[in-house]
């Protein structure tokens, strides 16, 4: 079966029947639709922390000096212009937008705009357990495709469901599969859905070729790229707002509760898909370090930008380099980017020995995220204390914001999901 779909008009939302999340008037082009809040239900998992009348974490002025390895992050709330927020509609009409712009231009650069056509084919399968979808764009340079896998729980409609930004390709089309990574049938018993995007198909994860999966639909094979061009971290996450696209079509998902989730590399793609596009009420970042979690300011603890952007060149546009060895210098911060998914839920997962993502950071940036969440109601960090570090191995939940330290080193592992899959992220 070929679902084709027409794109909508930039800027214009489509809201679920129970709205409680309001649209900016200013969306980027690629920030099209609203989420909606999700009404909370009684009870919670014993291993997930709630906690009751915790503060919000104070920020400082953007003039503070404090050593960057206690430094707290930038007040997410001050305009460009240096006047604070206070309210949500000067947040979504002027500043979300203010930090969404700087983010493209600095950062993770210029998205490819809506595709002129997408159509999802199923292969003409029946079948609801299991599905590959080939999602199929077409942009004014050519037309690209990839995969998406898609299993369904048989116990009915699925209590929500986890889009993973796949960058290994190593979900395949077993419903079985028990890896750390992916664990198909984990998910599925706990009563998820799973669908998986492979990345690679994308933009594939090399320097010499990562043009070859999308961005070749929307710019000529024989020209360069813009230098304020995003590059496969950006593709990836337009790549996870078409997955959004169909899974809206899809008659076995709510796509009013979709997760995002990717790890490390995954993760910085998720961050920047859920900041991006409002139809996404959870996202998940497992472990995405620089230019993921971790605040950019602390460019001496973990991976610096000019060590990610020498290793991967493909990953951020050329301006992005400009602040290598500069960090001190860049307009915006990660905490920022982290406040961009407000009222949506943000979940940071760390690891105790995964020294390059700099937990410390993703913690730090996590906070620091606070005070956007407030202003919708949603400042409880579900942490106990500000302090470092928090008890490991334990979920900590707030009503739209969800942290965790694991033991361990860097990966997605089996504690990491079962603290997903128990910490009611789909619930106020």
């Amino acid at each position: 079966m070929v679902i084709r779909q027409q794109q909508p008009t930039a800027g214009r939302g489509r809201p679920h029947p129970i709205v409680g999340r309001a649209c900016s008037a200013a969306l980027l082009a690629t920030a099209v639709f609203c989420a909606p809040f999700i009404h909370p239900s009684p009870g919670s998992p014993a291993a997930i922390e709630r906690t009751a009348g915790w503060t919000v974490p104070a920020v400082p002025s953007q003039d503070d000096d404090s050593p960057s390895d206690s430094a707290p992050a930038p007040n997410p709330l001050v305009l460009d212009g240096g006047r604070q927020v206070d309210d949500v509609q000067s947040w979504e009409r002027q500043r979300r937008p203010e930090l969404l712009e700087a983010f493209q231009e600095h950062v993770y650069g210029q998205s490819l705009p809506p595709p002129e056509e997408v159509t999802f084919d199923d292969g003409g399968g029946s079948g609801r357990s299991a599905k590959t979808v080939t999602i199929n764009v077409t942009g004014p340079a050519g037309s690209a495709s990839f995969t998406l896998r898609l299993f369904v729980p048989d116990t009915g409609t699925p209590k929500g469901t986890f889009l993973l930004i796949d960058h290994r390709g190593s979900v395949s089309d077993d419903a079985g599969s028990s890896s750390g990574y992916a664990p198909t049938a984990k998910i599925l018993e706990a009563g998820y859905a799973l669908a998986a995007l492979n990345a690679e198909e994308v933009a594939p994860d090399d320097a010499g070729s990562y043009r070859d999966g999308v961005i070749n639909a929307f710019y000529p094979a024989d020209q360069d790229l813009p230098s304020d061009a995003g590059r496969t971290i950006s593709a990836w996450a337009w790549g996870a707002s078409r997955a959004m696209d169909y899974l809206e079509t899809d008659p076995d998902i709510d796509p009013s509760k979709v997760a995002v989730i990717g790890h490390s590399r995954g993760g910085k793609a998720a961050f920047w898909a859920g900041a991006q596009d409002t139809r996404f009420p959870v996202v998940i970042s497992n472990n995405s370090g620089s230019t993921g979690a971790k605040l950019a300011r602390r460019d001496d603890s973990g991976e610096s930008i000019s060590a990610i952007t020498d290793q991967f060149p493909h990953w951020f546009p050329d301006t992005y380099r400009r602040y290598a060895g500069n960090a001190e210098s860049l307009p915006v911060e990660q905490n920022q980017l982290l406040a961009l998914i407000a009222p949506g839920r943000v979940v940071v997962g760390s690891a105790t020995d995964d020294g390059n993502a700099d937990p410390q950071g993703e913690f730090l940036s996590y906070l620091g995220a606070a005070p956007v969440y407030e202003l919708y109601g949603l400042g409880d960090t579900g942490l106990t204390s500000q302090s470092w570090p928090p008890a490991e191995d334990r979920g900590f939940r707030g009503p739209g914001m969800s942290y965790h330290l694991r033991s361990g080193s860097h990966g997605l592992e089996d504690t990491d999901w079962d603290i997903y899959l128990n910490g009611d992220l789909f619930e106020r």
